[in-house]
């Protein structure tokens, strides 16, 4: 995709006669028309040109890599869904939609950034008014564009990459998610994407993040089988603003989307499509990554979980704070061992360290090892070779002091 264009090709699905005169309807869509795994369950839905669709046309496929490579989103707030053509960018709508369009297209080749340029809902008097550009990642707002000023605008913001003086910039805040609404171009689109944004209002709202999160409708963005479309762009755990597609969104994930995504900067990728700066080879990429990463993660917390079952002390060097020493707790009782100490831990030392601990553990009335039940047993450890020098020493001093007092005895005789 080069620079300007919007996300919208042409629908690659084949076109057949209807095999039903029953259109998608809201209704259909809150009760039975998406499964968990994306896919309409209806026998056929009518498209926005008047053609049918079957269950295959829907069929869930591996969603990343579908996203094309851009660098910079820029989006048109103007009107409501319900009055866009089809095709914004060529049609005579209206000026500022069309003349914004080819202009970043006959700019293209001269911009740094491949460009991505989408409309969104706009109303006047609103946050988002007619006229206001949204530009990520930059996370820049421009108040009030008009026909007049697309050619300044374009030269001076995306060509020029600098601040375009006329226009009043903002810096936004929080994250921003878009869902597609455009009826007119794809008719899943607009009887889906309203009811996923109403219900992503309804969660802001019922989670107070409200002037955290702002929802948007906007214009295509492309491939009807990916239908309800999401789009979130905001700050990720490492301070970068990102852009992530989601796609085969239902009301049932917009929650998971809100805590997972946007609250714990984690991806959903059961959804995740791809992200914006990335080619497509490089998202399959980073998504095989990142599930072999928690995939680890996973494996690590289940053999930590095992370990702490079994009553298998954990290795003390996973621990330095310790000094050495280790504690492990099951239901029934726990024990501490010291590693690398001077005297082999035989059969025979851990069976006794394990009486010892147990003792300690019936003392505290069942409670968990603690820290000082590890820094007992491990202070006891510590003295047991002292504790046995001593021994010999008294047992010896006993025996000379024997011994002279004998051989005191017999002189005297």
């Amino acid at each position: 995709m080069g620079s300007g264009r919007y996300l919208d090709d042409p629908l690659t699905f084949t076109r057949n006669p209807p095999s039903s005169s029953s259109p998608i309807t809201e209704s259909s869509f809150l009760g039975e028309s998406i499964s968990r795994s994306g896919s309409f369950e209806s026998e056929s839905l009518r498209g926005g040109d008047g053609d049918s669709f079957s269950d295959a046309d829907f069929s869930l496929e591996k969603l990343a890599g579908t996203v094309q490579f851009y660098e910079r989103h820029v989006f048109l707030c103007y009107k409501k869904p319900s009055v866009w053509p089809a095709r914004i960018e060529a049609s005579e709508f209206d000026r500022l939609p069309r003349l914004l369009s080819s202009v970043i297209s006959a700019r293209k080749s001269s911009m740094t950034k491949e460009t991505l340029l989408t409309i969104c809902e706009g109303h006047d008097g609103s946050e988002t008014s007619n006229g206001d550009v949204l530009i990520f990642p930059d996370m820049i707002r421009y108040r009030r564009l008009t026909h007049f000023d697309v050619d300044t605008f374009v030269e001076e913001v995306l060509v020029k990459d600098v601040e375009w003086l006329p226009g009043n910039s903002e810096s936004l805040r929080g994250s921003y998610v878009f869902v597609c609404c455009h009826g007119s171009r794809d008719r899943r689109c607009g009887v889906c994407g309203p009811s996923l944004v109403s219900r992503f209002r309804e969660e802001i709202e019922l989670c107070s993040l409200r002037g955290e999160v702002s929802v948007s409708p906007c214009s295509h963005i492309g491939d009807h089988k990916y239908t309800g479309d999401v789009l979130i762009y905001g700050l990720n755990i490492n301070q970068r603003v990102t852009g992530h597609w989601y796609g085969c969104v239902t009301l049932e994930d917009v929650p998971l989307l809100l805590e997972q995504h946007i609250n714990k900067g984690e991806i959903v990728d059961r959804l995740w499509r791809g992200e914006m700066g990335l080619p497509e080879e490089d998202q399959k990429k980073t998504q095989e990554q990142r599930l072999l990463l928690n995939s680890e993660k996973i494996s690590n917390r289940e053999v930590t979980q095992e370990s702490f079952n079994n009553g298998i002390c954990c290795q003390s060097r996973a621990v330095p704070e310790l000094n050495g020493s280790c504690c492990q707790q099951n239901w029934n009782s726990s024990y501490c061992l010291e590693e690398n100490h001077t005297e082999k831990n035989t059969p025979e030392r851990v069976a006794s360290v394990k009486k010892a601990s147990l003792r300690i553990s019936s003392s505290e009335n069942g409670s968990s090892c603690g820290f000082k039940a590890c820094a007992t047993i491990s202070m006891w450890l510590e003295s047991w070779e002292k504790e046995d020098t001593y021994a010999a020493l008294a047992v010896a001093c006993a025996a000379a002091s024997v011994a002279i007092a004998y051989n005191c005895y017999k002189q005297l005789k």
